[in-house]
């Protein structure tokens, strides 16, 4: 269950907070895409799946909520997009008897390595799968949910471990092994906590200093992030640290957002179809 239907930590309020801060989010209509932030800091360039393991670990521990059932799908739905905005992948055009986004396949646009072994992993899969599939079969596909034994060599494997070491070689975080009591865990601690902070307040700032309220007009990573941070259940992690009122707001923004048409918003001129199809998938499940 995300953090969007299930909130332990504070009931869910009205629209008293939105109007507090009506007129912020009025004098922000008219901010642009080219305004936001590229969603990559100038030194350092996150993967979707990176930046979505990053807000889901604990900065101390180095580990995810025990109680998160959600991350590993979410990092499956990740990397598809992480494909589909470089160019690797796309949605099969619509048809008469293929109009909505789950029932389209997956296509491959190109198959040029991506430098990313989990992208690249992917990538093979898809080329090399005959007939092609849709987006929620791949994501069941790369997580492992599915009765077919035939298709378990789909299946990416230590996929939190290996995007964690990534980080580690980017310098974000480091290695260490902690016991809990009957077995030993590798664990990730935050090193670099400047670069967690940017991630987290760039998508505070785009639900409420940059909020636009119209997300073809929002930087297409920072909605990917957004969509993917909810159906990893870590939206909580991201507005956590704002004041009662700010949290409302924001909650409420990414709320209206997450639960928008993607059918609709699909169609849209400048829509990232494969953005709108993993949100229709995690919403079907």
């Amino acid at each position: 269950m995300t953090t969007l239907t299930h909130r332990a930590r504070r009931t869910e309020v009205g629209r008293n907070s939105e109007k507090k801060v009506e007129s912020e989010g009025d004098a922000n209509q008219d901010r642009t895409p080219d305004n936001e932030d590229s969603g990559d800091s100038k030194d350092i360039r996150l993967t979707l799946m990176e930046e979505v393991l990053l807000l889901g670990l604990k900065d101390k521990e180095g580990y995810t909520s025990f109680w998160n059932d959600c991350i590993s799908s979410g990092l499956r739905g990740g990397i598809l997009i992480e494909l589909a905005m470089r160019g690797r992948i796309y949605l099969e055009p619509p048809t008469m008897r293929k109009k909505r986004l789950l029932d389209r396949k997956v296509l491959l646009k190109s198959d040029s390595p991506t430098g990313d072994v989990l992208l690249d992993e992917t990538l093979k899969h898809i080329k090399a799968t005959e007939p092609t599939e849709t987006v929620q079969t791949w994501i069941e596909l790369l997580t492992g949910e599915t009765w077919n034994p035939f298709k378990l060599q789909y299946q990416l494997r230590n996929v939190r471990e290996r995007i964690a070491k990534n980080l580690v070689e980017k310098g974000i975080l480091t290695t260490e092994k902690q016991n809990f009591l009957l077995f030993d865990m590798t664990t990730h601690p935050v090193t670099n906590t400047t670069e967690k902070q940017r991630l987290v307040k760039k998508l505070q700032d785009s639900v409420l200093e940059r909020w636009v309220n119209d997300p073809q007009r929002m930087d297409k990573r920072t909605l990917a992030l957004l969509v993917l941070a909810h159906s990893s259940d870590v939206l909580e992690n991201v507005f956590s640290s704002l004041t009662d009122d700010r949290y409302d707001v924001a909650m409420n923004r990414a709320k209206d957002l997450v639960e928008l048409d993607p059918e609709v918003e699909g169609t849209k001129h400048s829509a990232t179809e494969m953005i709108w199809a993993v949100l229709a998938a995690f919403n079907k499940s």
